[in-house]
C-alpha cells in the first residue's frame, strides 16, 4: 500500500485559512465611468480605501492569510506598464499585512485563455497549492460578478462589496455589505 495512504488526518499538516481579496474596489477606490469600475492607470491615482487597514488587521489577527487576487488586463492590452502595477503593489504590500499578491495580466476580451483570469479560480488555485491553504474555510471578497463566481469555483465562502455598478451579478454572493471592514466584522463573527 502506498505510503501516503497510511497518514492519518491526525499527523497530516493541518491546512490555513485565508481571506482572498480583490484589488480595485475592494482594498483601493476603483474609478467608477458610466457605471463600471476601473482600476488606476498611474500610481497616482491609487487610493487605499478608509477602514482598509483596520480590516485586514482583524482578519490578520484572527489567523487568516491575506491574499489579493487581481485581474490587471490593462497590461496585456498595453494600456499600462507592469512596473507601474508593481509599483502600486509594492506600496500596497508596505502599507497592508497581505501575505501575497496573485496576478493575471492577460487581456481577456477574448483575446486570451489562461486559468488565472477571473471568473477563473486559478489564481486561488495556485495560492491554496502554494501555501497550503483549504479553501471550504477560505473566503473571497470582491465588488464584482467575476469575484464571486471565482470564489464559488474555488469552493470558498464569498462576498460581495456592493457598490451597485451597472453589471449583472451571474451568481448570488453568500454574503452582501458595503465595504470590507464591514466584510472582516461578519467574516469574523
Amino acid at each position: 500500500m502506498n505510503q501516503s495512504l497510511l497518514t492519518s488526518a491526525a499527523t497530516s499538516p493541518k491546512l490555513r485559512r485565508a481571506v482572498f481579496l480583490d484589488r480595485d474596489g475592494v482594498i483601493n477606490r476603483a474609478l467608477v465611468r458610466e457605471g463600471f469600475p476601473y482600476a488606476p492607470k498611474h500610481f497616482s491615482e491609487f487610493e487605499i480605501l478608509p477602514g482598509v487597514a483596520e480590516a485586514c488587521a482583524k482578519l490578520k489577527a484572527a489567523g487568516f492569510l491575506l491574499i489579493v487576487a487581481t485581474n490587471q488586463p490593462d497590461v496585456g492590452r498595453g494600456d499600462v506598464k507592469q512596473e507601474v502595477v508593481e509599483e502600486i503593489h509594492a506600496f500596497m504590500c508596505r502599507q497592508l499585512p497581505i501575505d501575497r499578491v496573485e496576478v493575471c495580466y492577460h487581456p481577456g476580451k477574448g483575446l486570451s485563455d489562461c486559468d488565472c483570469r477571473k471568473p477563473k479560480p486559478g489564481m486561488l488555485l495556485h495560492a491554496a497549492k502554494e501555501l497550503g491553504l483549504d479553501l471550504a474555510q477560505s473566503w473571497m471578497v470582491g465588488d464584482r460578478w467575476r469575484d464571486i463566481d471565482c470564489g464559488h469555483a474555488a469552493g470558498c465562502r464569498t462576498v460581495l462589496i456592493d457598490y451597485q455598478y451597472d453589471e449583472a451579478l451571474h451568481q448570488p454572493p453568500d454574503f452582501r455589505v458595503g465595504n470590507l471592514l464591514e466584510a472582516a466584522n461578519l467574516i469574523l463573527c
